[in-house]
């Protein structure tokens, strides 16, 4: 391969794969001043990032594997977190039936003592004791089910999470490519030469850069695989997480933790206002990463766990949707999946004038901020010059809210757009941010929102997201970017996916419109 020798052109940083970790890196490394280019072969964060439980969380259970580093961490993480993005990381409260079959009170309140002190919590209530015959969190709950602990965690849109970051990183610089693909890197000594390859026109491209970060996830051996004269002796395991999505069965904002009978956790998350999130499960998996699914196994798994303590037995008749994400946990040599670390380690080869190669191996959602950190630490020999960390301090794309109050946020923005339905503003709030008022600029009545999809789908918000997030495909505006999917009958998925392909006729179409990004 050759590459072009003017300097200019010359990245920094080249970062494989768009997930949540790649992303996370991307803007933390524009933010200090190096010049970013961030591939990924799909959507942005189509893979794992976006198939998660949707939490910000300490990781309760963890604890019981001694990953007291690893909790603290992500506890400290969480407060960060929600200050940063009060639109799509909120507070939730977690009901825990106390099953003595499974695990005594003791452990469980000495577990919850030190998930409430650990993390130095600040924002978030903490742990107390109900009684599930006398408080409403026990309406819902079989009767042999008398107590309960209740305590705090975050809920987060992950697939919105990893947008954010990628549009932090795009206005500050990032060139950002989705649907590339990397094909294979050659070490000149100083530098990488990259070959990627646009998907949809099949085009090949070579560029230059100082330093390669292979944040692949699932792929992060194939992509060493692909890079000449690099050997890792580490390795990802592959754990399949899948979940159930059914309509709501229970009153009240709070969600449950339920303890299993093989000493996992299952979690009963309200979802989408009137519906439930069920998950996840914890298996080992050598198929294809790209499209994982639930198998029957799992689904009987999932439903048994919510059956052995809800009045209300659901079935497979239940299930609104199911998906599956394939975790890419560092390889611990651990026989139980479920107690395969979920820390992440860097692999760093390099020698001395040599150009590096940062591979990350494991992470979770939680910590991806810390990480991305830890990350730019290992290249400060590299890079003497970059800038000092400032993500911790720092909102995301909308996150900019007064005093992070986001109920006091929407109130403002129903007063000011008085023509939309509160169901839509809120809709705007919760997704956008501040950034609503870029997305509702001149709306004075509904009509200028141009055509309507579905209750809460317009065409002016897909528009802008085409525009401002990388959207090329139906299924990105319906399943990542929003969850409007949800929530429409197949007509009005259909109706919706003919107008957007007459819309946005070919590929090149929709790129002429992304490269109009702020």
């Amino acid at each position: 391969m050759t590459a072009n020798n003017n300097t200019d052109s010359i990245y920094d940083l080249c970062i494989i794969g768009g997930g949540v970790n790649g992303a996370g890196i991307a803007r933390d490394a524009a933010g200090r001043g190096l010049k970013v280019l961030l591939l990924e072969k799909d959507d942005l964060g189509q893979g794992t990032s976006s198939r998660s439980g949707k939490l910000v969380h300490g990781g309760l259970r963890y604890l019981e594997y001694y990953e007291f580093r690893l909790v603290r961490e992500a506890l400290i993480e969480r407060e960060v977190l929600l200050q940063s993005a009060p639109h799509i990381i909120w507070p939730m409260r977690f009901v825990l039936p106390h099953s003595a079959e499974d695990r005594p009170a003791w452990l469980v309140r000495m577990g919850l003592f030190l998930y409430d002190h650990l993390g130095g919590r600040k924002r978030l209530p903490g742990t107390r004791v109900l009684d599930l015959h006398t408080c409403p969190e026990g309406d819902s709950l079989k009767s042999k089910y008398r107590k309960a602990f209740e305590y705090s965690d975050c809920w987060v849109d992950d697939a919105r999470l990893v947008l954010l970051n990628v549009l932090d990183a795009s206005q500050r610089g990032t060139d950002i490519r989705s649907r590339t693909l990397f094909k294979h890197a050659v070490r000149t000594q100083n530098n990488w030469i990259v070959q990627l390859e646009d998907i949809a026109s099949g085009k090949s491209e070579n560029v230059t850069a100082r330093c390669l970060v292979n944040a692949a996830g699932p792929w992060v051996n194939a992509v060493i695989d692909n890079i000449d004269d690099v050997v890792s002796k580490r390795r990802v395991r592959l754990v399949k997480g899948s979940h159930l999505v059914t309509q709501k069965f229970w009153q009240g904002d709070h969600a449950y933790l339920l303890q299993n009978h093989d000493k996992r956790v299952i979690f009963i998350n309200p979802y989408e206002k009137d519906k439930a999130l069920i998950g996840t499960t914890d298996i080992p998996y050598d198929g294809d990463a790209q499209q994982p699914s639930i198998d029957d196994g799992e689904i009987d798994y999932l439903l048994d766990a919510v059956n052995r303590y809800f009045l209300k037995s659901l079935s497979r008749q239940d299930i609104v949707e199911t998906f599956s994400g394939v975790r890419p946990l560092y390889d611990d040599s651990s026989d139980n999946p479920s107690a395969v670390t979920r820390d992440y380690l860097f692999d760093l080869d390099f020698g001395e004038n040599e150009a590096p190669l940062l591979s990350i191996f494991g992470g979770k959602i939680t910590t991806y901020r810390k990480l991305a950190e830890h990350a730019l630490d290992k290249l400060v020999g590299k890079f003497p010059d970059m800038g000092a960390p400032w993500t911790a301090s720092t909102s995301l794309p909308g996150g900019d809210i007064p005093s992070a109050n986001f109920d006091k946020f929407h109130t403002q923005l129903v007063e000011n757009y008085p023509a939309l339905q509160p169901m839509l503003s809120f809709h705007y709030a919760r997704l956008y941010g501040t950034r609503a008022f870029e997305l509702l600029d001149d709306v004075n009545q509904v009509s200028d929102l141009g055509q309507q999809f579905s209750d809460l789908l317009y065409e002016r918000e897909v528009s802008y997201l085409v525009k401002n997030e990388w959207a090329t495909t139906p299924e990105d505006i319906l399943q990542r970017r929003t969850k409007h999917g949800l929530h429409m009958s197949d007509a009005q998925v259909k109706r919706f996916t003919d107008w957007f392909e007459n819309e946005f006729k070919c590929a090149d179409n929709v790129r002429s419109n992304l490269s109009k990004t702020v």
